[in-house]
């Protein structure tokens, strides 16, 4: 088994089907389009119906990673996710059970929405020390669950979905390598992007008790500014670690958060707000789900190509953040 290198070599998405408007919204609370779209630069997300879960979706994704990697098997299934099936058991063993990967090992991440990069590090890990030749990195995520129905600033925001890439063996100098991953996090922000009840800080029976917060909540403009600024930073540094300056980055793909993030991240770096491709405006902010779903929108549309010099991140609660570099490879999409 080739130790040499992570090698990204499969991507699968799914959203699901149920798409809700800003007009939508605004039937329902204070709001409108132009509200909405001057703050956020969002349109439209996807939502699940009541009967569908986290898991749902994640097998989706996966399934459609593994065909575009052309591989019925994996070593390990890691699912990045805020949203799991249930507190307890973990989701991902669930997901690699319904995909029939038998009993290969499986668990959850959880970073907000710096997930999917944590994961993917993670999946880069198992890979060097040998412990799996492949790994399924999956990241899925339906805020829709645990929004407050009531809060205009963050169901015009979040939206449901699932996105995968397949990892392998490989060497660390061919096409789709990832470079060294970049992590960070500052727990003394871990207010700012928090769902307060059902944990063992405040468990589930305040909220039947009456005071206890079930519901997603987060403190916008202070987590705006930490946004740009971990994000950019962390960016620019996974870049010098495969000896890119900040001028070589054909592509930003970065967590689809907000188009005004997204603009102030680029212009902190210096880059082209062109070369960071957008797809919040059709789906939201996907949570751990977002930078696969944003790779895989900005692949069909031809924004990212083969040979493509890219940067990936992401910012989160936690606080959490990071960032990794990849040259683009040339991947067929199920």
């Amino acid at each position: 088994m080739s130790t040499g290198g992570a090698v990204l070599c499969g991507l699968g998405t799914w959203l699901p089907p149920h798409a809700v408007t800003n007009d939508d919204l605004a039937r329902e609370l204070d709001t409108s389009d132009e509200w909405i779209r001057s703050r956020t630069g969002i349109g439209t997300r996807h939502v699940v119906d009541v009967s569908t879960a986290t898991s749902d979706l994640a097998v989706e994704a996966g399934r459609r990673a593994l065909k575009s990697a052309g591989r019925e098997s994996v070593d390990a299934v890691l699912l990045a996710t805020t949203t799991p099936d249930h507190p307890c058991p973990a989701t991902a063993p669930l997901v690699a059970a319904r995909l029939g990967l038998g009993t290969v090992a499986a668990f959850d991440l959880g970073a907000v929405c710096t997930g999917f990069l944590y994961a993917l590090a993670t999946g880069a890990g198992l890979i060097a020390a040998g412990s799996a030749g492949s790994v399924l990195v999956i990241g899925a995520d339906v805020y829709s669950t645990i929004l407050d129905p009531a809060d205009r600033s963050t169901r015009a925001i979040f939206g449901d979905g699932a996105g995968a890439v397949v990892l392998r063996a490989g060497e660390a100098d061919e096409p789709g390598a990832l470079g060294p991953p970049v992590l960070g996090s500052d727990g003394t922000g871990s207010e700012l992007i928090i769902i307060r009840a059902g944990g063992s800080r405040e468990p589930l029976r305040t909220v039947a008790e009456g005071h206890g917060d079930p519901y997603f909540r987060m403190a916008g403009k202070a987590v705006f500014r930490n946004a740009v600024e971990r994000m950019a930073e962390a960016s620019l540094t996974a870049a010098g670690r495969v000896g890119w300056a900040a001028d070589d980055i054909d592509r930003l793909v970065a967590h689809q958060a907000n188009l005004r993030i997204l603009h102030a991240v680029a212009d902190r770096m210096r880059l082209p707000r062109h070369r960071c491709p957008v797809h919040l405006d059709q789906v939201g902010n996907t949570a751990a789900a977002s930078i696969p779903l944003a790779l895989s929108h900005a692949v069909a549309t031809g924004e990212l190509e083969p040979g493509h010099r890219t940067v990936l991140t992401a910012f989160g609660g936690g606080l959490t953040w990071g960032a990794c570099a990849v040259r683009w490879p040339a991947i067929t999409q199920a």
